[in-house]
This record gives C-alpha cells, structure tokens and sequence, in this order.
C-alpha cells in the first residue's frame, strides 16, 4: 500500500513525524537522513526569512548541506502551497514559520495563533510523508521581554497542537534522538 493512502484512518492525509528539540540539536539534520531514507528526492520546505546578514549566512549554509536530490521551496507562511503530493518532504522550521506569522500579525498571540492553525490544518490534508522540525524554546532562558514571553507561549501551544496529531515524535539531545511518540 502507497504511503500516502496510510493516513486515511487519521482525520488528515499527511503521515507527520515531528522532530523537535532544542537549538543546534541536531533536528535538521535528523529529519534530512530520514527524508532520504524515505525518498531519493525528497522536497525541503524552508521558511527563514532573511532578517540580516548573518541570518543570510545561516540560510546559506543550509543550502549546501543538501544536495541534488532535493527540491527546495522557500516559503514563509503559506506552507499549504507546498507542490509536495505524493512525496515525502522536510519542513524547516515551525519556529521560524511562527515568526514570521507573530510579526506579520503585530505580535498578536490570538491572530498568531489562528492564522498558524488554519494554514496548518491546510498544509497536513496534502496526502505526503512529512518531517517537520520545531523547536522547543521554552526549554531554554527566560525571555526578557514581554513579546519574547508571549512568542514562547505561542511556540509551546503550537508544538503541542502539532505533536498531538503526529504520527511520530522525537527529541532531540545533543544530537541523539529520544522517541516520545
């Protein structure tokens, strides 16, 4: 039986493996080596957006850390548009696809927080093997300021909507995978 037709049991199409963690982990370069496991030519969802030169650099050296066999798509909310049917992909990352929602929406927990879900709930009826990365911030320091407390809230509720309905969930220590799920 194709892969993409696993899924129908669940209340979406995707099959997801989430794979989270915290930074420099490990995570990307798990959810790589099981893509291509998976696949010969899997598809990479990127969702950096380019906020400085040095954030430039950092998506540059992800670019080279895969090869040919990959298809790559840059997208930064709309991840539902993803041309990923039928095919196994890598979605790198929730973090900085959340970002990108907090600070379109005025940093609005609420408009956050609806916007991700809706577009998330799209993004799994695509009948695809997904590997998607997150990480886990609220493991990490104190945020500061108000905005940065409020974006650890918005992460952790997300990383729990999206783990709750993977079919898999990893963790990620110091390169070492840890299966929750």
């Amino acid at each position: 039986m194709p892969f993409y037709l696993f899924p129908l049991i669940f209340n979406y199409m995707a099959i997801i493996h989430c794979i989270t963690g915290g930074q420099r982990s490990g995570k990307s370069s798990y959810a790589q080596q099981l893509a291509l496991q998976a696949s010969s030519s899997p598809h990479y969802i990127a969702t950096a957006r380019v906020w400085d030169a040095e954030f430039e650099q950092r998506i540059s050296r992800h670019k080279t850390d895969r090869d040919h066999r990959w298809t790559n798509h840059e997208i930064e909310i709309h991840i539902s548009s993803a041309p990923i049917h039928n095919s196994v992909a890598v979605l790198d990352c929730i973090t900085l696809w959340l970002t990108n929602i907090f600070t379109d929406c005025a940093y609005s927990a609420d408009d956050t927080l609806a916007i991700a879900k809706q577009e998330w709930n799209t993004f799994v009826e695509i009948p695809a093997e997904i590997f998607v990365v997150t990480n886990e911030i609220g493991m990490g320091t104190h945020a500061e300021t108000q905005i940065g407390r409020t974006f650890t809230d918005i992460q952790g509720w997300m990383n729990q909507y999206i783990a709750t309905h993977a079919q898999t969930v990893t963790c990620m220590i110091s390169g070492i995978p840890l299966q929750l799920k």
